[in-house]
């Protein structure tokens, strides 16, 4: 590894977690609210007027429509950038190409240290890719680097186990405790190992919040959360 890169990962565990395919491309555009082709296009790239446009995800296409956990992390960060359905990716695509090359690690969005102690090296690779000013993870302030608001909310709404993404929060309340664990419940959203679908279907079955605490060894308002973040998503 070249001179000013952090070190990198040495677990194939790691990787292992992170490359677990979870979802379906399906599955995992409704759970990050963008439209399928949309992620789609993250993911695999298209083609247009004869001209092959390269994933911004994934190094090469794979013909898959099933998302890994990674992937879907680093899609979370994307969504906090463009909600629209197409993206103009090329420079954020030569950007997080960088990033992997500086970082030494597959997924560099989804890694905490970008954000944390690389900030200097994502500065870098920002001037490097040309990216324009809206995508940009840091900005210095002064004499500081700092996050960006996008980037900011993005960190917040990742569980982070070391520099690992471990867990995301779905709901943009910054005080939900609904999380998707690729461990719990095949990556459904749950809030303490209950799937928040189960606790939803409960409410509709006409049970009130009391009982479905009380049958799942939940606190109520763990319940009401859950509820609220179904109708969000029902809503939506």
């Amino acid at each position: 590894m070249t001179h000013g890169k952090v070190d990198a990962w040495e677990t194939d565990v790691v990787v292992s977690v992170l490359e677990r395919e979870v979802f379906s491309e399906a599955e995992a555009a409704r759970l990050l609210r963008v439209a399928q082709s949309t992620l789609h296009y993250w993911l695999e790239g298209d083609e247009r007027k004869g001209r092959r446009h390269k994933p911004v995800l994934r190094t090469e296409p794979r013909g898959a429509r099933s998302v890994t956990w990674a992937e879907f992390v680093e899609a979370g960060l994307l969504r906090e950038y463009r909600r629209t359905h197409r993206v103009p990716m090329v420079e954020l695509r030569a950007f997080i190409d960088l990033l992997r090359e500086q970082f030494g690690v597959p997924y560099p969005l989804a890694d905490r240290r970008p954000y944390v102690a690389g900030k200097k090296l994502v500065l870098q690779a920002q001037a490097e890719a040309g990216l324009d000013p809206e995508y940009c993870l840091v900005a210095a302030v002064g004499n500081q680097l700092l996050l960006t608001p996008p980037s900011a909310a993005f960190v917040e709404r990742v569980t982070w186990d070391g520099d690992v993404a471990a867990g995301w929060r779905p709901d943009p309340n910054p005080q939900s405790p609904v999380r998707i664990l690729p461990d719990v419940r095949f990556g459904r959203p749950s809030i303490k190992g209950i799937s928040t679908e189960v606790l939803w279907e409960q409410d509709e079955a006409g049970l009130d919040v009391e009982e479905i605490a009380e049958t799942y060894q939940l606190d109520v308002p763990d319940v009401r959360w859950a509820l609220a973040y179904e109708n969000s998503q029902r809503a939506a």
